[in-house]
This record gives structure tokens, sequence and C-alpha cells, in this order.
């Protein structure tokens, strides 16, 4: 049964899809708008948004399933209690530098509300509302790296790690 974390990963990775697929109507709208003379009005900048949210909403559900980038050429052929130490090492960094950017961009929107500024497009909306996504992605990612801290310190293996062997078990075969 998966836990209300692992339900939480896959609803940022299904919103950061959601993102993209309001990305493809924007543009398709706007393409259509102009076939037939019409403009849509601060097009650019809702796709501008939708791409920073889809970015951010999608890195918990990312590094859930491994599909982060990661150089293991090295690392996968150290012993397992020295491997141990090396992932404890990297996802502690990861996670002081993800709650350090969770902190801020939590601020940004705080600022941003606080001093109602807003967008400077045909569409003038309160610039706060487009930010939020991007805190919510970074909450989310945080909250995925200390669950794998979490796990590997314990002596489990990560989620992301059991991803990426089946991964590379496909590409053997």
């Amino acid at each position: 049964m998966p836990s209300l974390r692992d339900k939480l990963y896959l609803t940022s990775g299904y919103l950061s899809g959601f993102c993209i697929v309001a990305i493809t109507l924007i543009i398709v709208a706007q393409i259509v708008g102009r076939l037939l003379g019409m403009i849509v009005p601060s097009a650019e900048d809702f796709s501008g948004y939708f791409l920073a949210a889809a970015t951010f909403l999608g890195l918990a559900y990312t590094f859930r399933e491994g599909g982060h980038i990661r150089v293991n050429l090295v690392i996968r052929w150290l012993p397992p209690g020295l491997r141990r130490l090396q992932e404890s090492a990297v996802l502690l960094s990861a996670l002081l530098l993800s709650m350090y950017m969770s902190y801020y961009c939590c601020y940004m929107v705080w600022e941003s509300y606080i001093f109602e500024e807003v967008s400077y497009g045909y569409i003038a909306i309160p610039i706060w509302i487009p930010q939020v996504p991007v805190a919510l992605g970074t909450l989310a990612l945080t909250l995925a790296i200390a669950d794998a801290l979490y796990g590997v310190v314990c002596g489990q293996k990560a989620q992301y790690l059991q991803r990426e062997d089946d991964n590379t078990n496909l590409e053997e075969i």
C-alpha cells in the first residue's frame, strides 16, 4: 500500500505533467489565434509560469524514481559499507542545499505577497501565485531527500537506487 509520502511524490509528478499539457494548450491556442488574426494575451508569461511549475513540481517524483543524473562510475564498485557512507554524505549535502533553496523560495513567495508584486504582461496577476508551485516543488524535493537519507541511515536501500538498478538490468537485456 503506497504511503502518504509516495502519494505526495506521485501527485507532484502528475501536477508537473499537467503543467506540460497546459503549456502545449497555450501554444496551440496561440498558433490557432494567429491563424485567425487574434492574439492570446500573456501567452508567453503563462507558458513560462507553467514551465517553472512543471520543472519544480517534477523534482521530487523524478528523484524518487531515480530519474536524476548520477555519476556512479566509481561508487558502484565501493564496498557496501563505504557506499552507504558515501550515499549518506551526498544525501546530507543535498538535503542541506534543498532546505536552503526551499527556505528562500518560500521567502520569495512571502515577499511577493507582502509587497503585492504583479506581473508586467497584458494580464497583470499577483506574482506570488506562479511562485507557489516552485516553493511547493522545492519542499517536496526536500522531503524526498530527507526520506531517502533516513532510509539510507537506517540501512535500507534508497528508492532511487532500486529504480537505478532496475534500469541497469533493462539495459543489459
